[in-house]
């Protein structure tokens, strides 16, 4: 699809990307590029990012691919460096780098569930640490006029409940937690903007083949999910372009959910016609029952 967005409305800026090599980071990685920005993308798997780098390249995106995984310290540190080190300033973080899978409650382990808060929660926090001197207001690189953006890739999860997603649930409410906290904190100190967005179900990521799997044989109703369908990595990377854009500029703290509705979605118990047919029935049983004038009180007499 086409973008509604000036081809230029992130020129001039360095993002880094974390999980920027496949899936929805690379979506936003590609888009970023396409409108301007200059981009840095973070993965453990060299041969991946290579294919991605390869790929922005071939669309006259300056990009570069640093190996790094967000768990670790020295090299959440190394990559931001590096990316600053390559372009000279970061305007632009996003932490896109996630894990996931499904698994009920009683047989995910405890290492399971430490593995996915470390990749989404403390992964993203520690990437935030280590980004902050670059995207401060007045950092290396910066000027002192104003900060950079943050952004958080969360989910919906954790609104409800879901089945089989306790880790993921209580990490993305986590990274929520983070957004918020930060966008108080650095939005007053630093100048820098730090919001989120909560995907839904989006085709053709790795997220979605894991918790949807082809092998998975799963109805949905028409009449029971709004706009019935799975929403494309085209639709998170607009919102990120949007956000990371001025038109965002007073936005803060904010985690945009961009998921069709979906998070709202419930079965529907009874159809539309029963639902009509049932409200007649009801009416016409409260007209029938309508109390008459109380026993022994005299009524007013017509005139």
């Amino acid at each position: 699809m086409e973008s509604p967005f000036k081809v230029d409305i992130v020129k001039g800026k360095v993002a880094l990307i974390t999980g920027g090599g496949s899936g929805i980071g690379f979506e936003i990685t590609k888009e970023f590029g396409k409108h301007g920005a200059s981009v840095a993308i973070m993965g453990r798997r060299k041969s991946l990012l290579d294919s991605a780098v390869s790929s922005l390249r071939s669309l006259g995106i300056q990009a570069i691919g640093l190996e790094g995984d967000v768990r670790k310290k020295e090299d959440a540190a190394r990559v931001v460096d590096a990316t600053f080190q390559h372009f000279g300033r970061i305007d632009i973080l996003v932490n896109a780098a996630a894990g996931n899978f499904l698994v009920p409650a009683e047989d995910l382990s405890p290492n399971g569930f430490k593995t996915v808060m470390d990749i989404d929660s403390v992964g993203t926090f520690t990437m935030c640490h280590a980004a902050l001197k670059y995207i401060k207001k007045g950092g290396l690189g910066r000027g002192a006029s104003t900060g950079g953006t943050i952004m958080n890739i969360s989910a919906t999860l954790h609104y409800t409940a879901a089945w089989y997603q306790i880790h993921v649930s209580a990490a993305k409410a986590a990274v929520d937690a983070i957004t918020r906290s930060l966008a108080l904190e650095w939005g007053t100190d630093y100048d820098i903007r730090v919001n989120g967005i909560a995907p839904g179900p989006i085709g053709d990521t790795p997220g979605l083949s894991k918790l949807a799997p082809d092998e998975m044989k799963i109805k949905h109703s028409e009449d029971s999910r709004p706009l019935y369908k799975a929403g494309e990595k085209w639709d998170i990377a607009m919102a990120a372009l949007y956000l990371a854009s001025d038109a965002a500029k007073y936005i803060n703290g904010m985690t945009l959910v961009v998921d069709g509705g979906n998070w709202l979605s419930r079965p529907r118990h009874i159809s539309k016609e029963a639902v009509k047919e049932l409200s007649r029935v009801v009416e016409r049983r409260s007209r029938s029952d309508a109390p008459g004038p109380a026993s022994g009180v005299p009524t007013r007499s017509k005139m």
